[in-house]
């Protein structure tokens, strides 16, 4: 359940004799287009803000043919904002990749300083699954020790408004429900046979689901 290699980034390191990938991808465009800068509210607002101002200088005397010229104006720093969006959102998706393997989960970002966070999956005590109509989703990893978790290093990897603890997150991944088995199956293996590992997620409609690793402290 791989995209192709060729489309991301070589891990920092060789892996160890014995550890394998179970799963790499990245961010979809539009999860992080829309979710994440927000590029579908901005351009509402600018419509908005370019039909009051049509209007006001309507209402003001102007004919309809000079409020309209007016108004256009505010189109240069409309798709002027709209296009840095889209470049950060490129930006920040080519430097984006997430890798599951046997043994962690390693989360590679950073557009001017390229950094790597290693997870090891015996340090996930507790994952919530946010899957969206589209398939898409989001899976925070709530981990043990948040010691070394910067929440603006690590943005927009990270669970939004988590200050105190940060939670890392493969953020707008495609078929989430599917990565977030293999995720529980990855965990399920670490630990003891018998341990009891569950994800519940929904085909449709934002939801939630927790991963819980038993060995670790129960996070409510």
């Amino acid at each position: 359940m791989t995209d192709s290699p060729s489309q991301f980034r070589e891990l920092p390191s060789p892996l160890p004799e014995g550890e394998r990938v179970l799963w790499q991808g990245k961010p979809t465009f539009k999860g992080l287009a829309f979710r994440t800068f927000h590029m579908r509210a901005v351009a509402i607002y600018f419509v908005l803000l370019i039909v009051w101002k049509a209007w006001s200088n309507w209402s003001h005397g102007q004919s309809l043919g000079e409020a309209s010229a007016s108004a256009a104006t505010l189109l240069v720093p409309a798709i002027g904002g709209l296009a840095l969006l889209t470049l950060l959102t490129y930006l920040f998706r080519r430097a984006s990749c997430y890798t599951i393997t046997s043994k962690r989960v390693l989360i590679q970002t950073g557009v001017a300083l390229p950094i790597t966070l290693n997870i090891p999956l015996g340090r996930i005590a507790n994952a919530d699954v946010n899957v969206l109509r589209d398939g898409s989703g989001d899976i925070p990893l709530r981990i043990i020790d948040t010691k070394r978790t910067s929440y603006v290093l690590l943005w927009p990897h990270i669970r939004p408004w988590r200050l105190r603890e940060p939670e890392p997150m493969l953020t707008s991944i495609p078929d989430v429900a599917k990565v977030a088995a293999t995720l529980t199956e990855a965990v399920k293996a670490q630990l003891d046979p018998a341990a009891v590992s569950l994800v519940q997620t929904a085909t449709s409609g934002p939801s939630q689901g927790p991963l819980s690793n038993s060995t670790a402290p129960a996070v409510a």
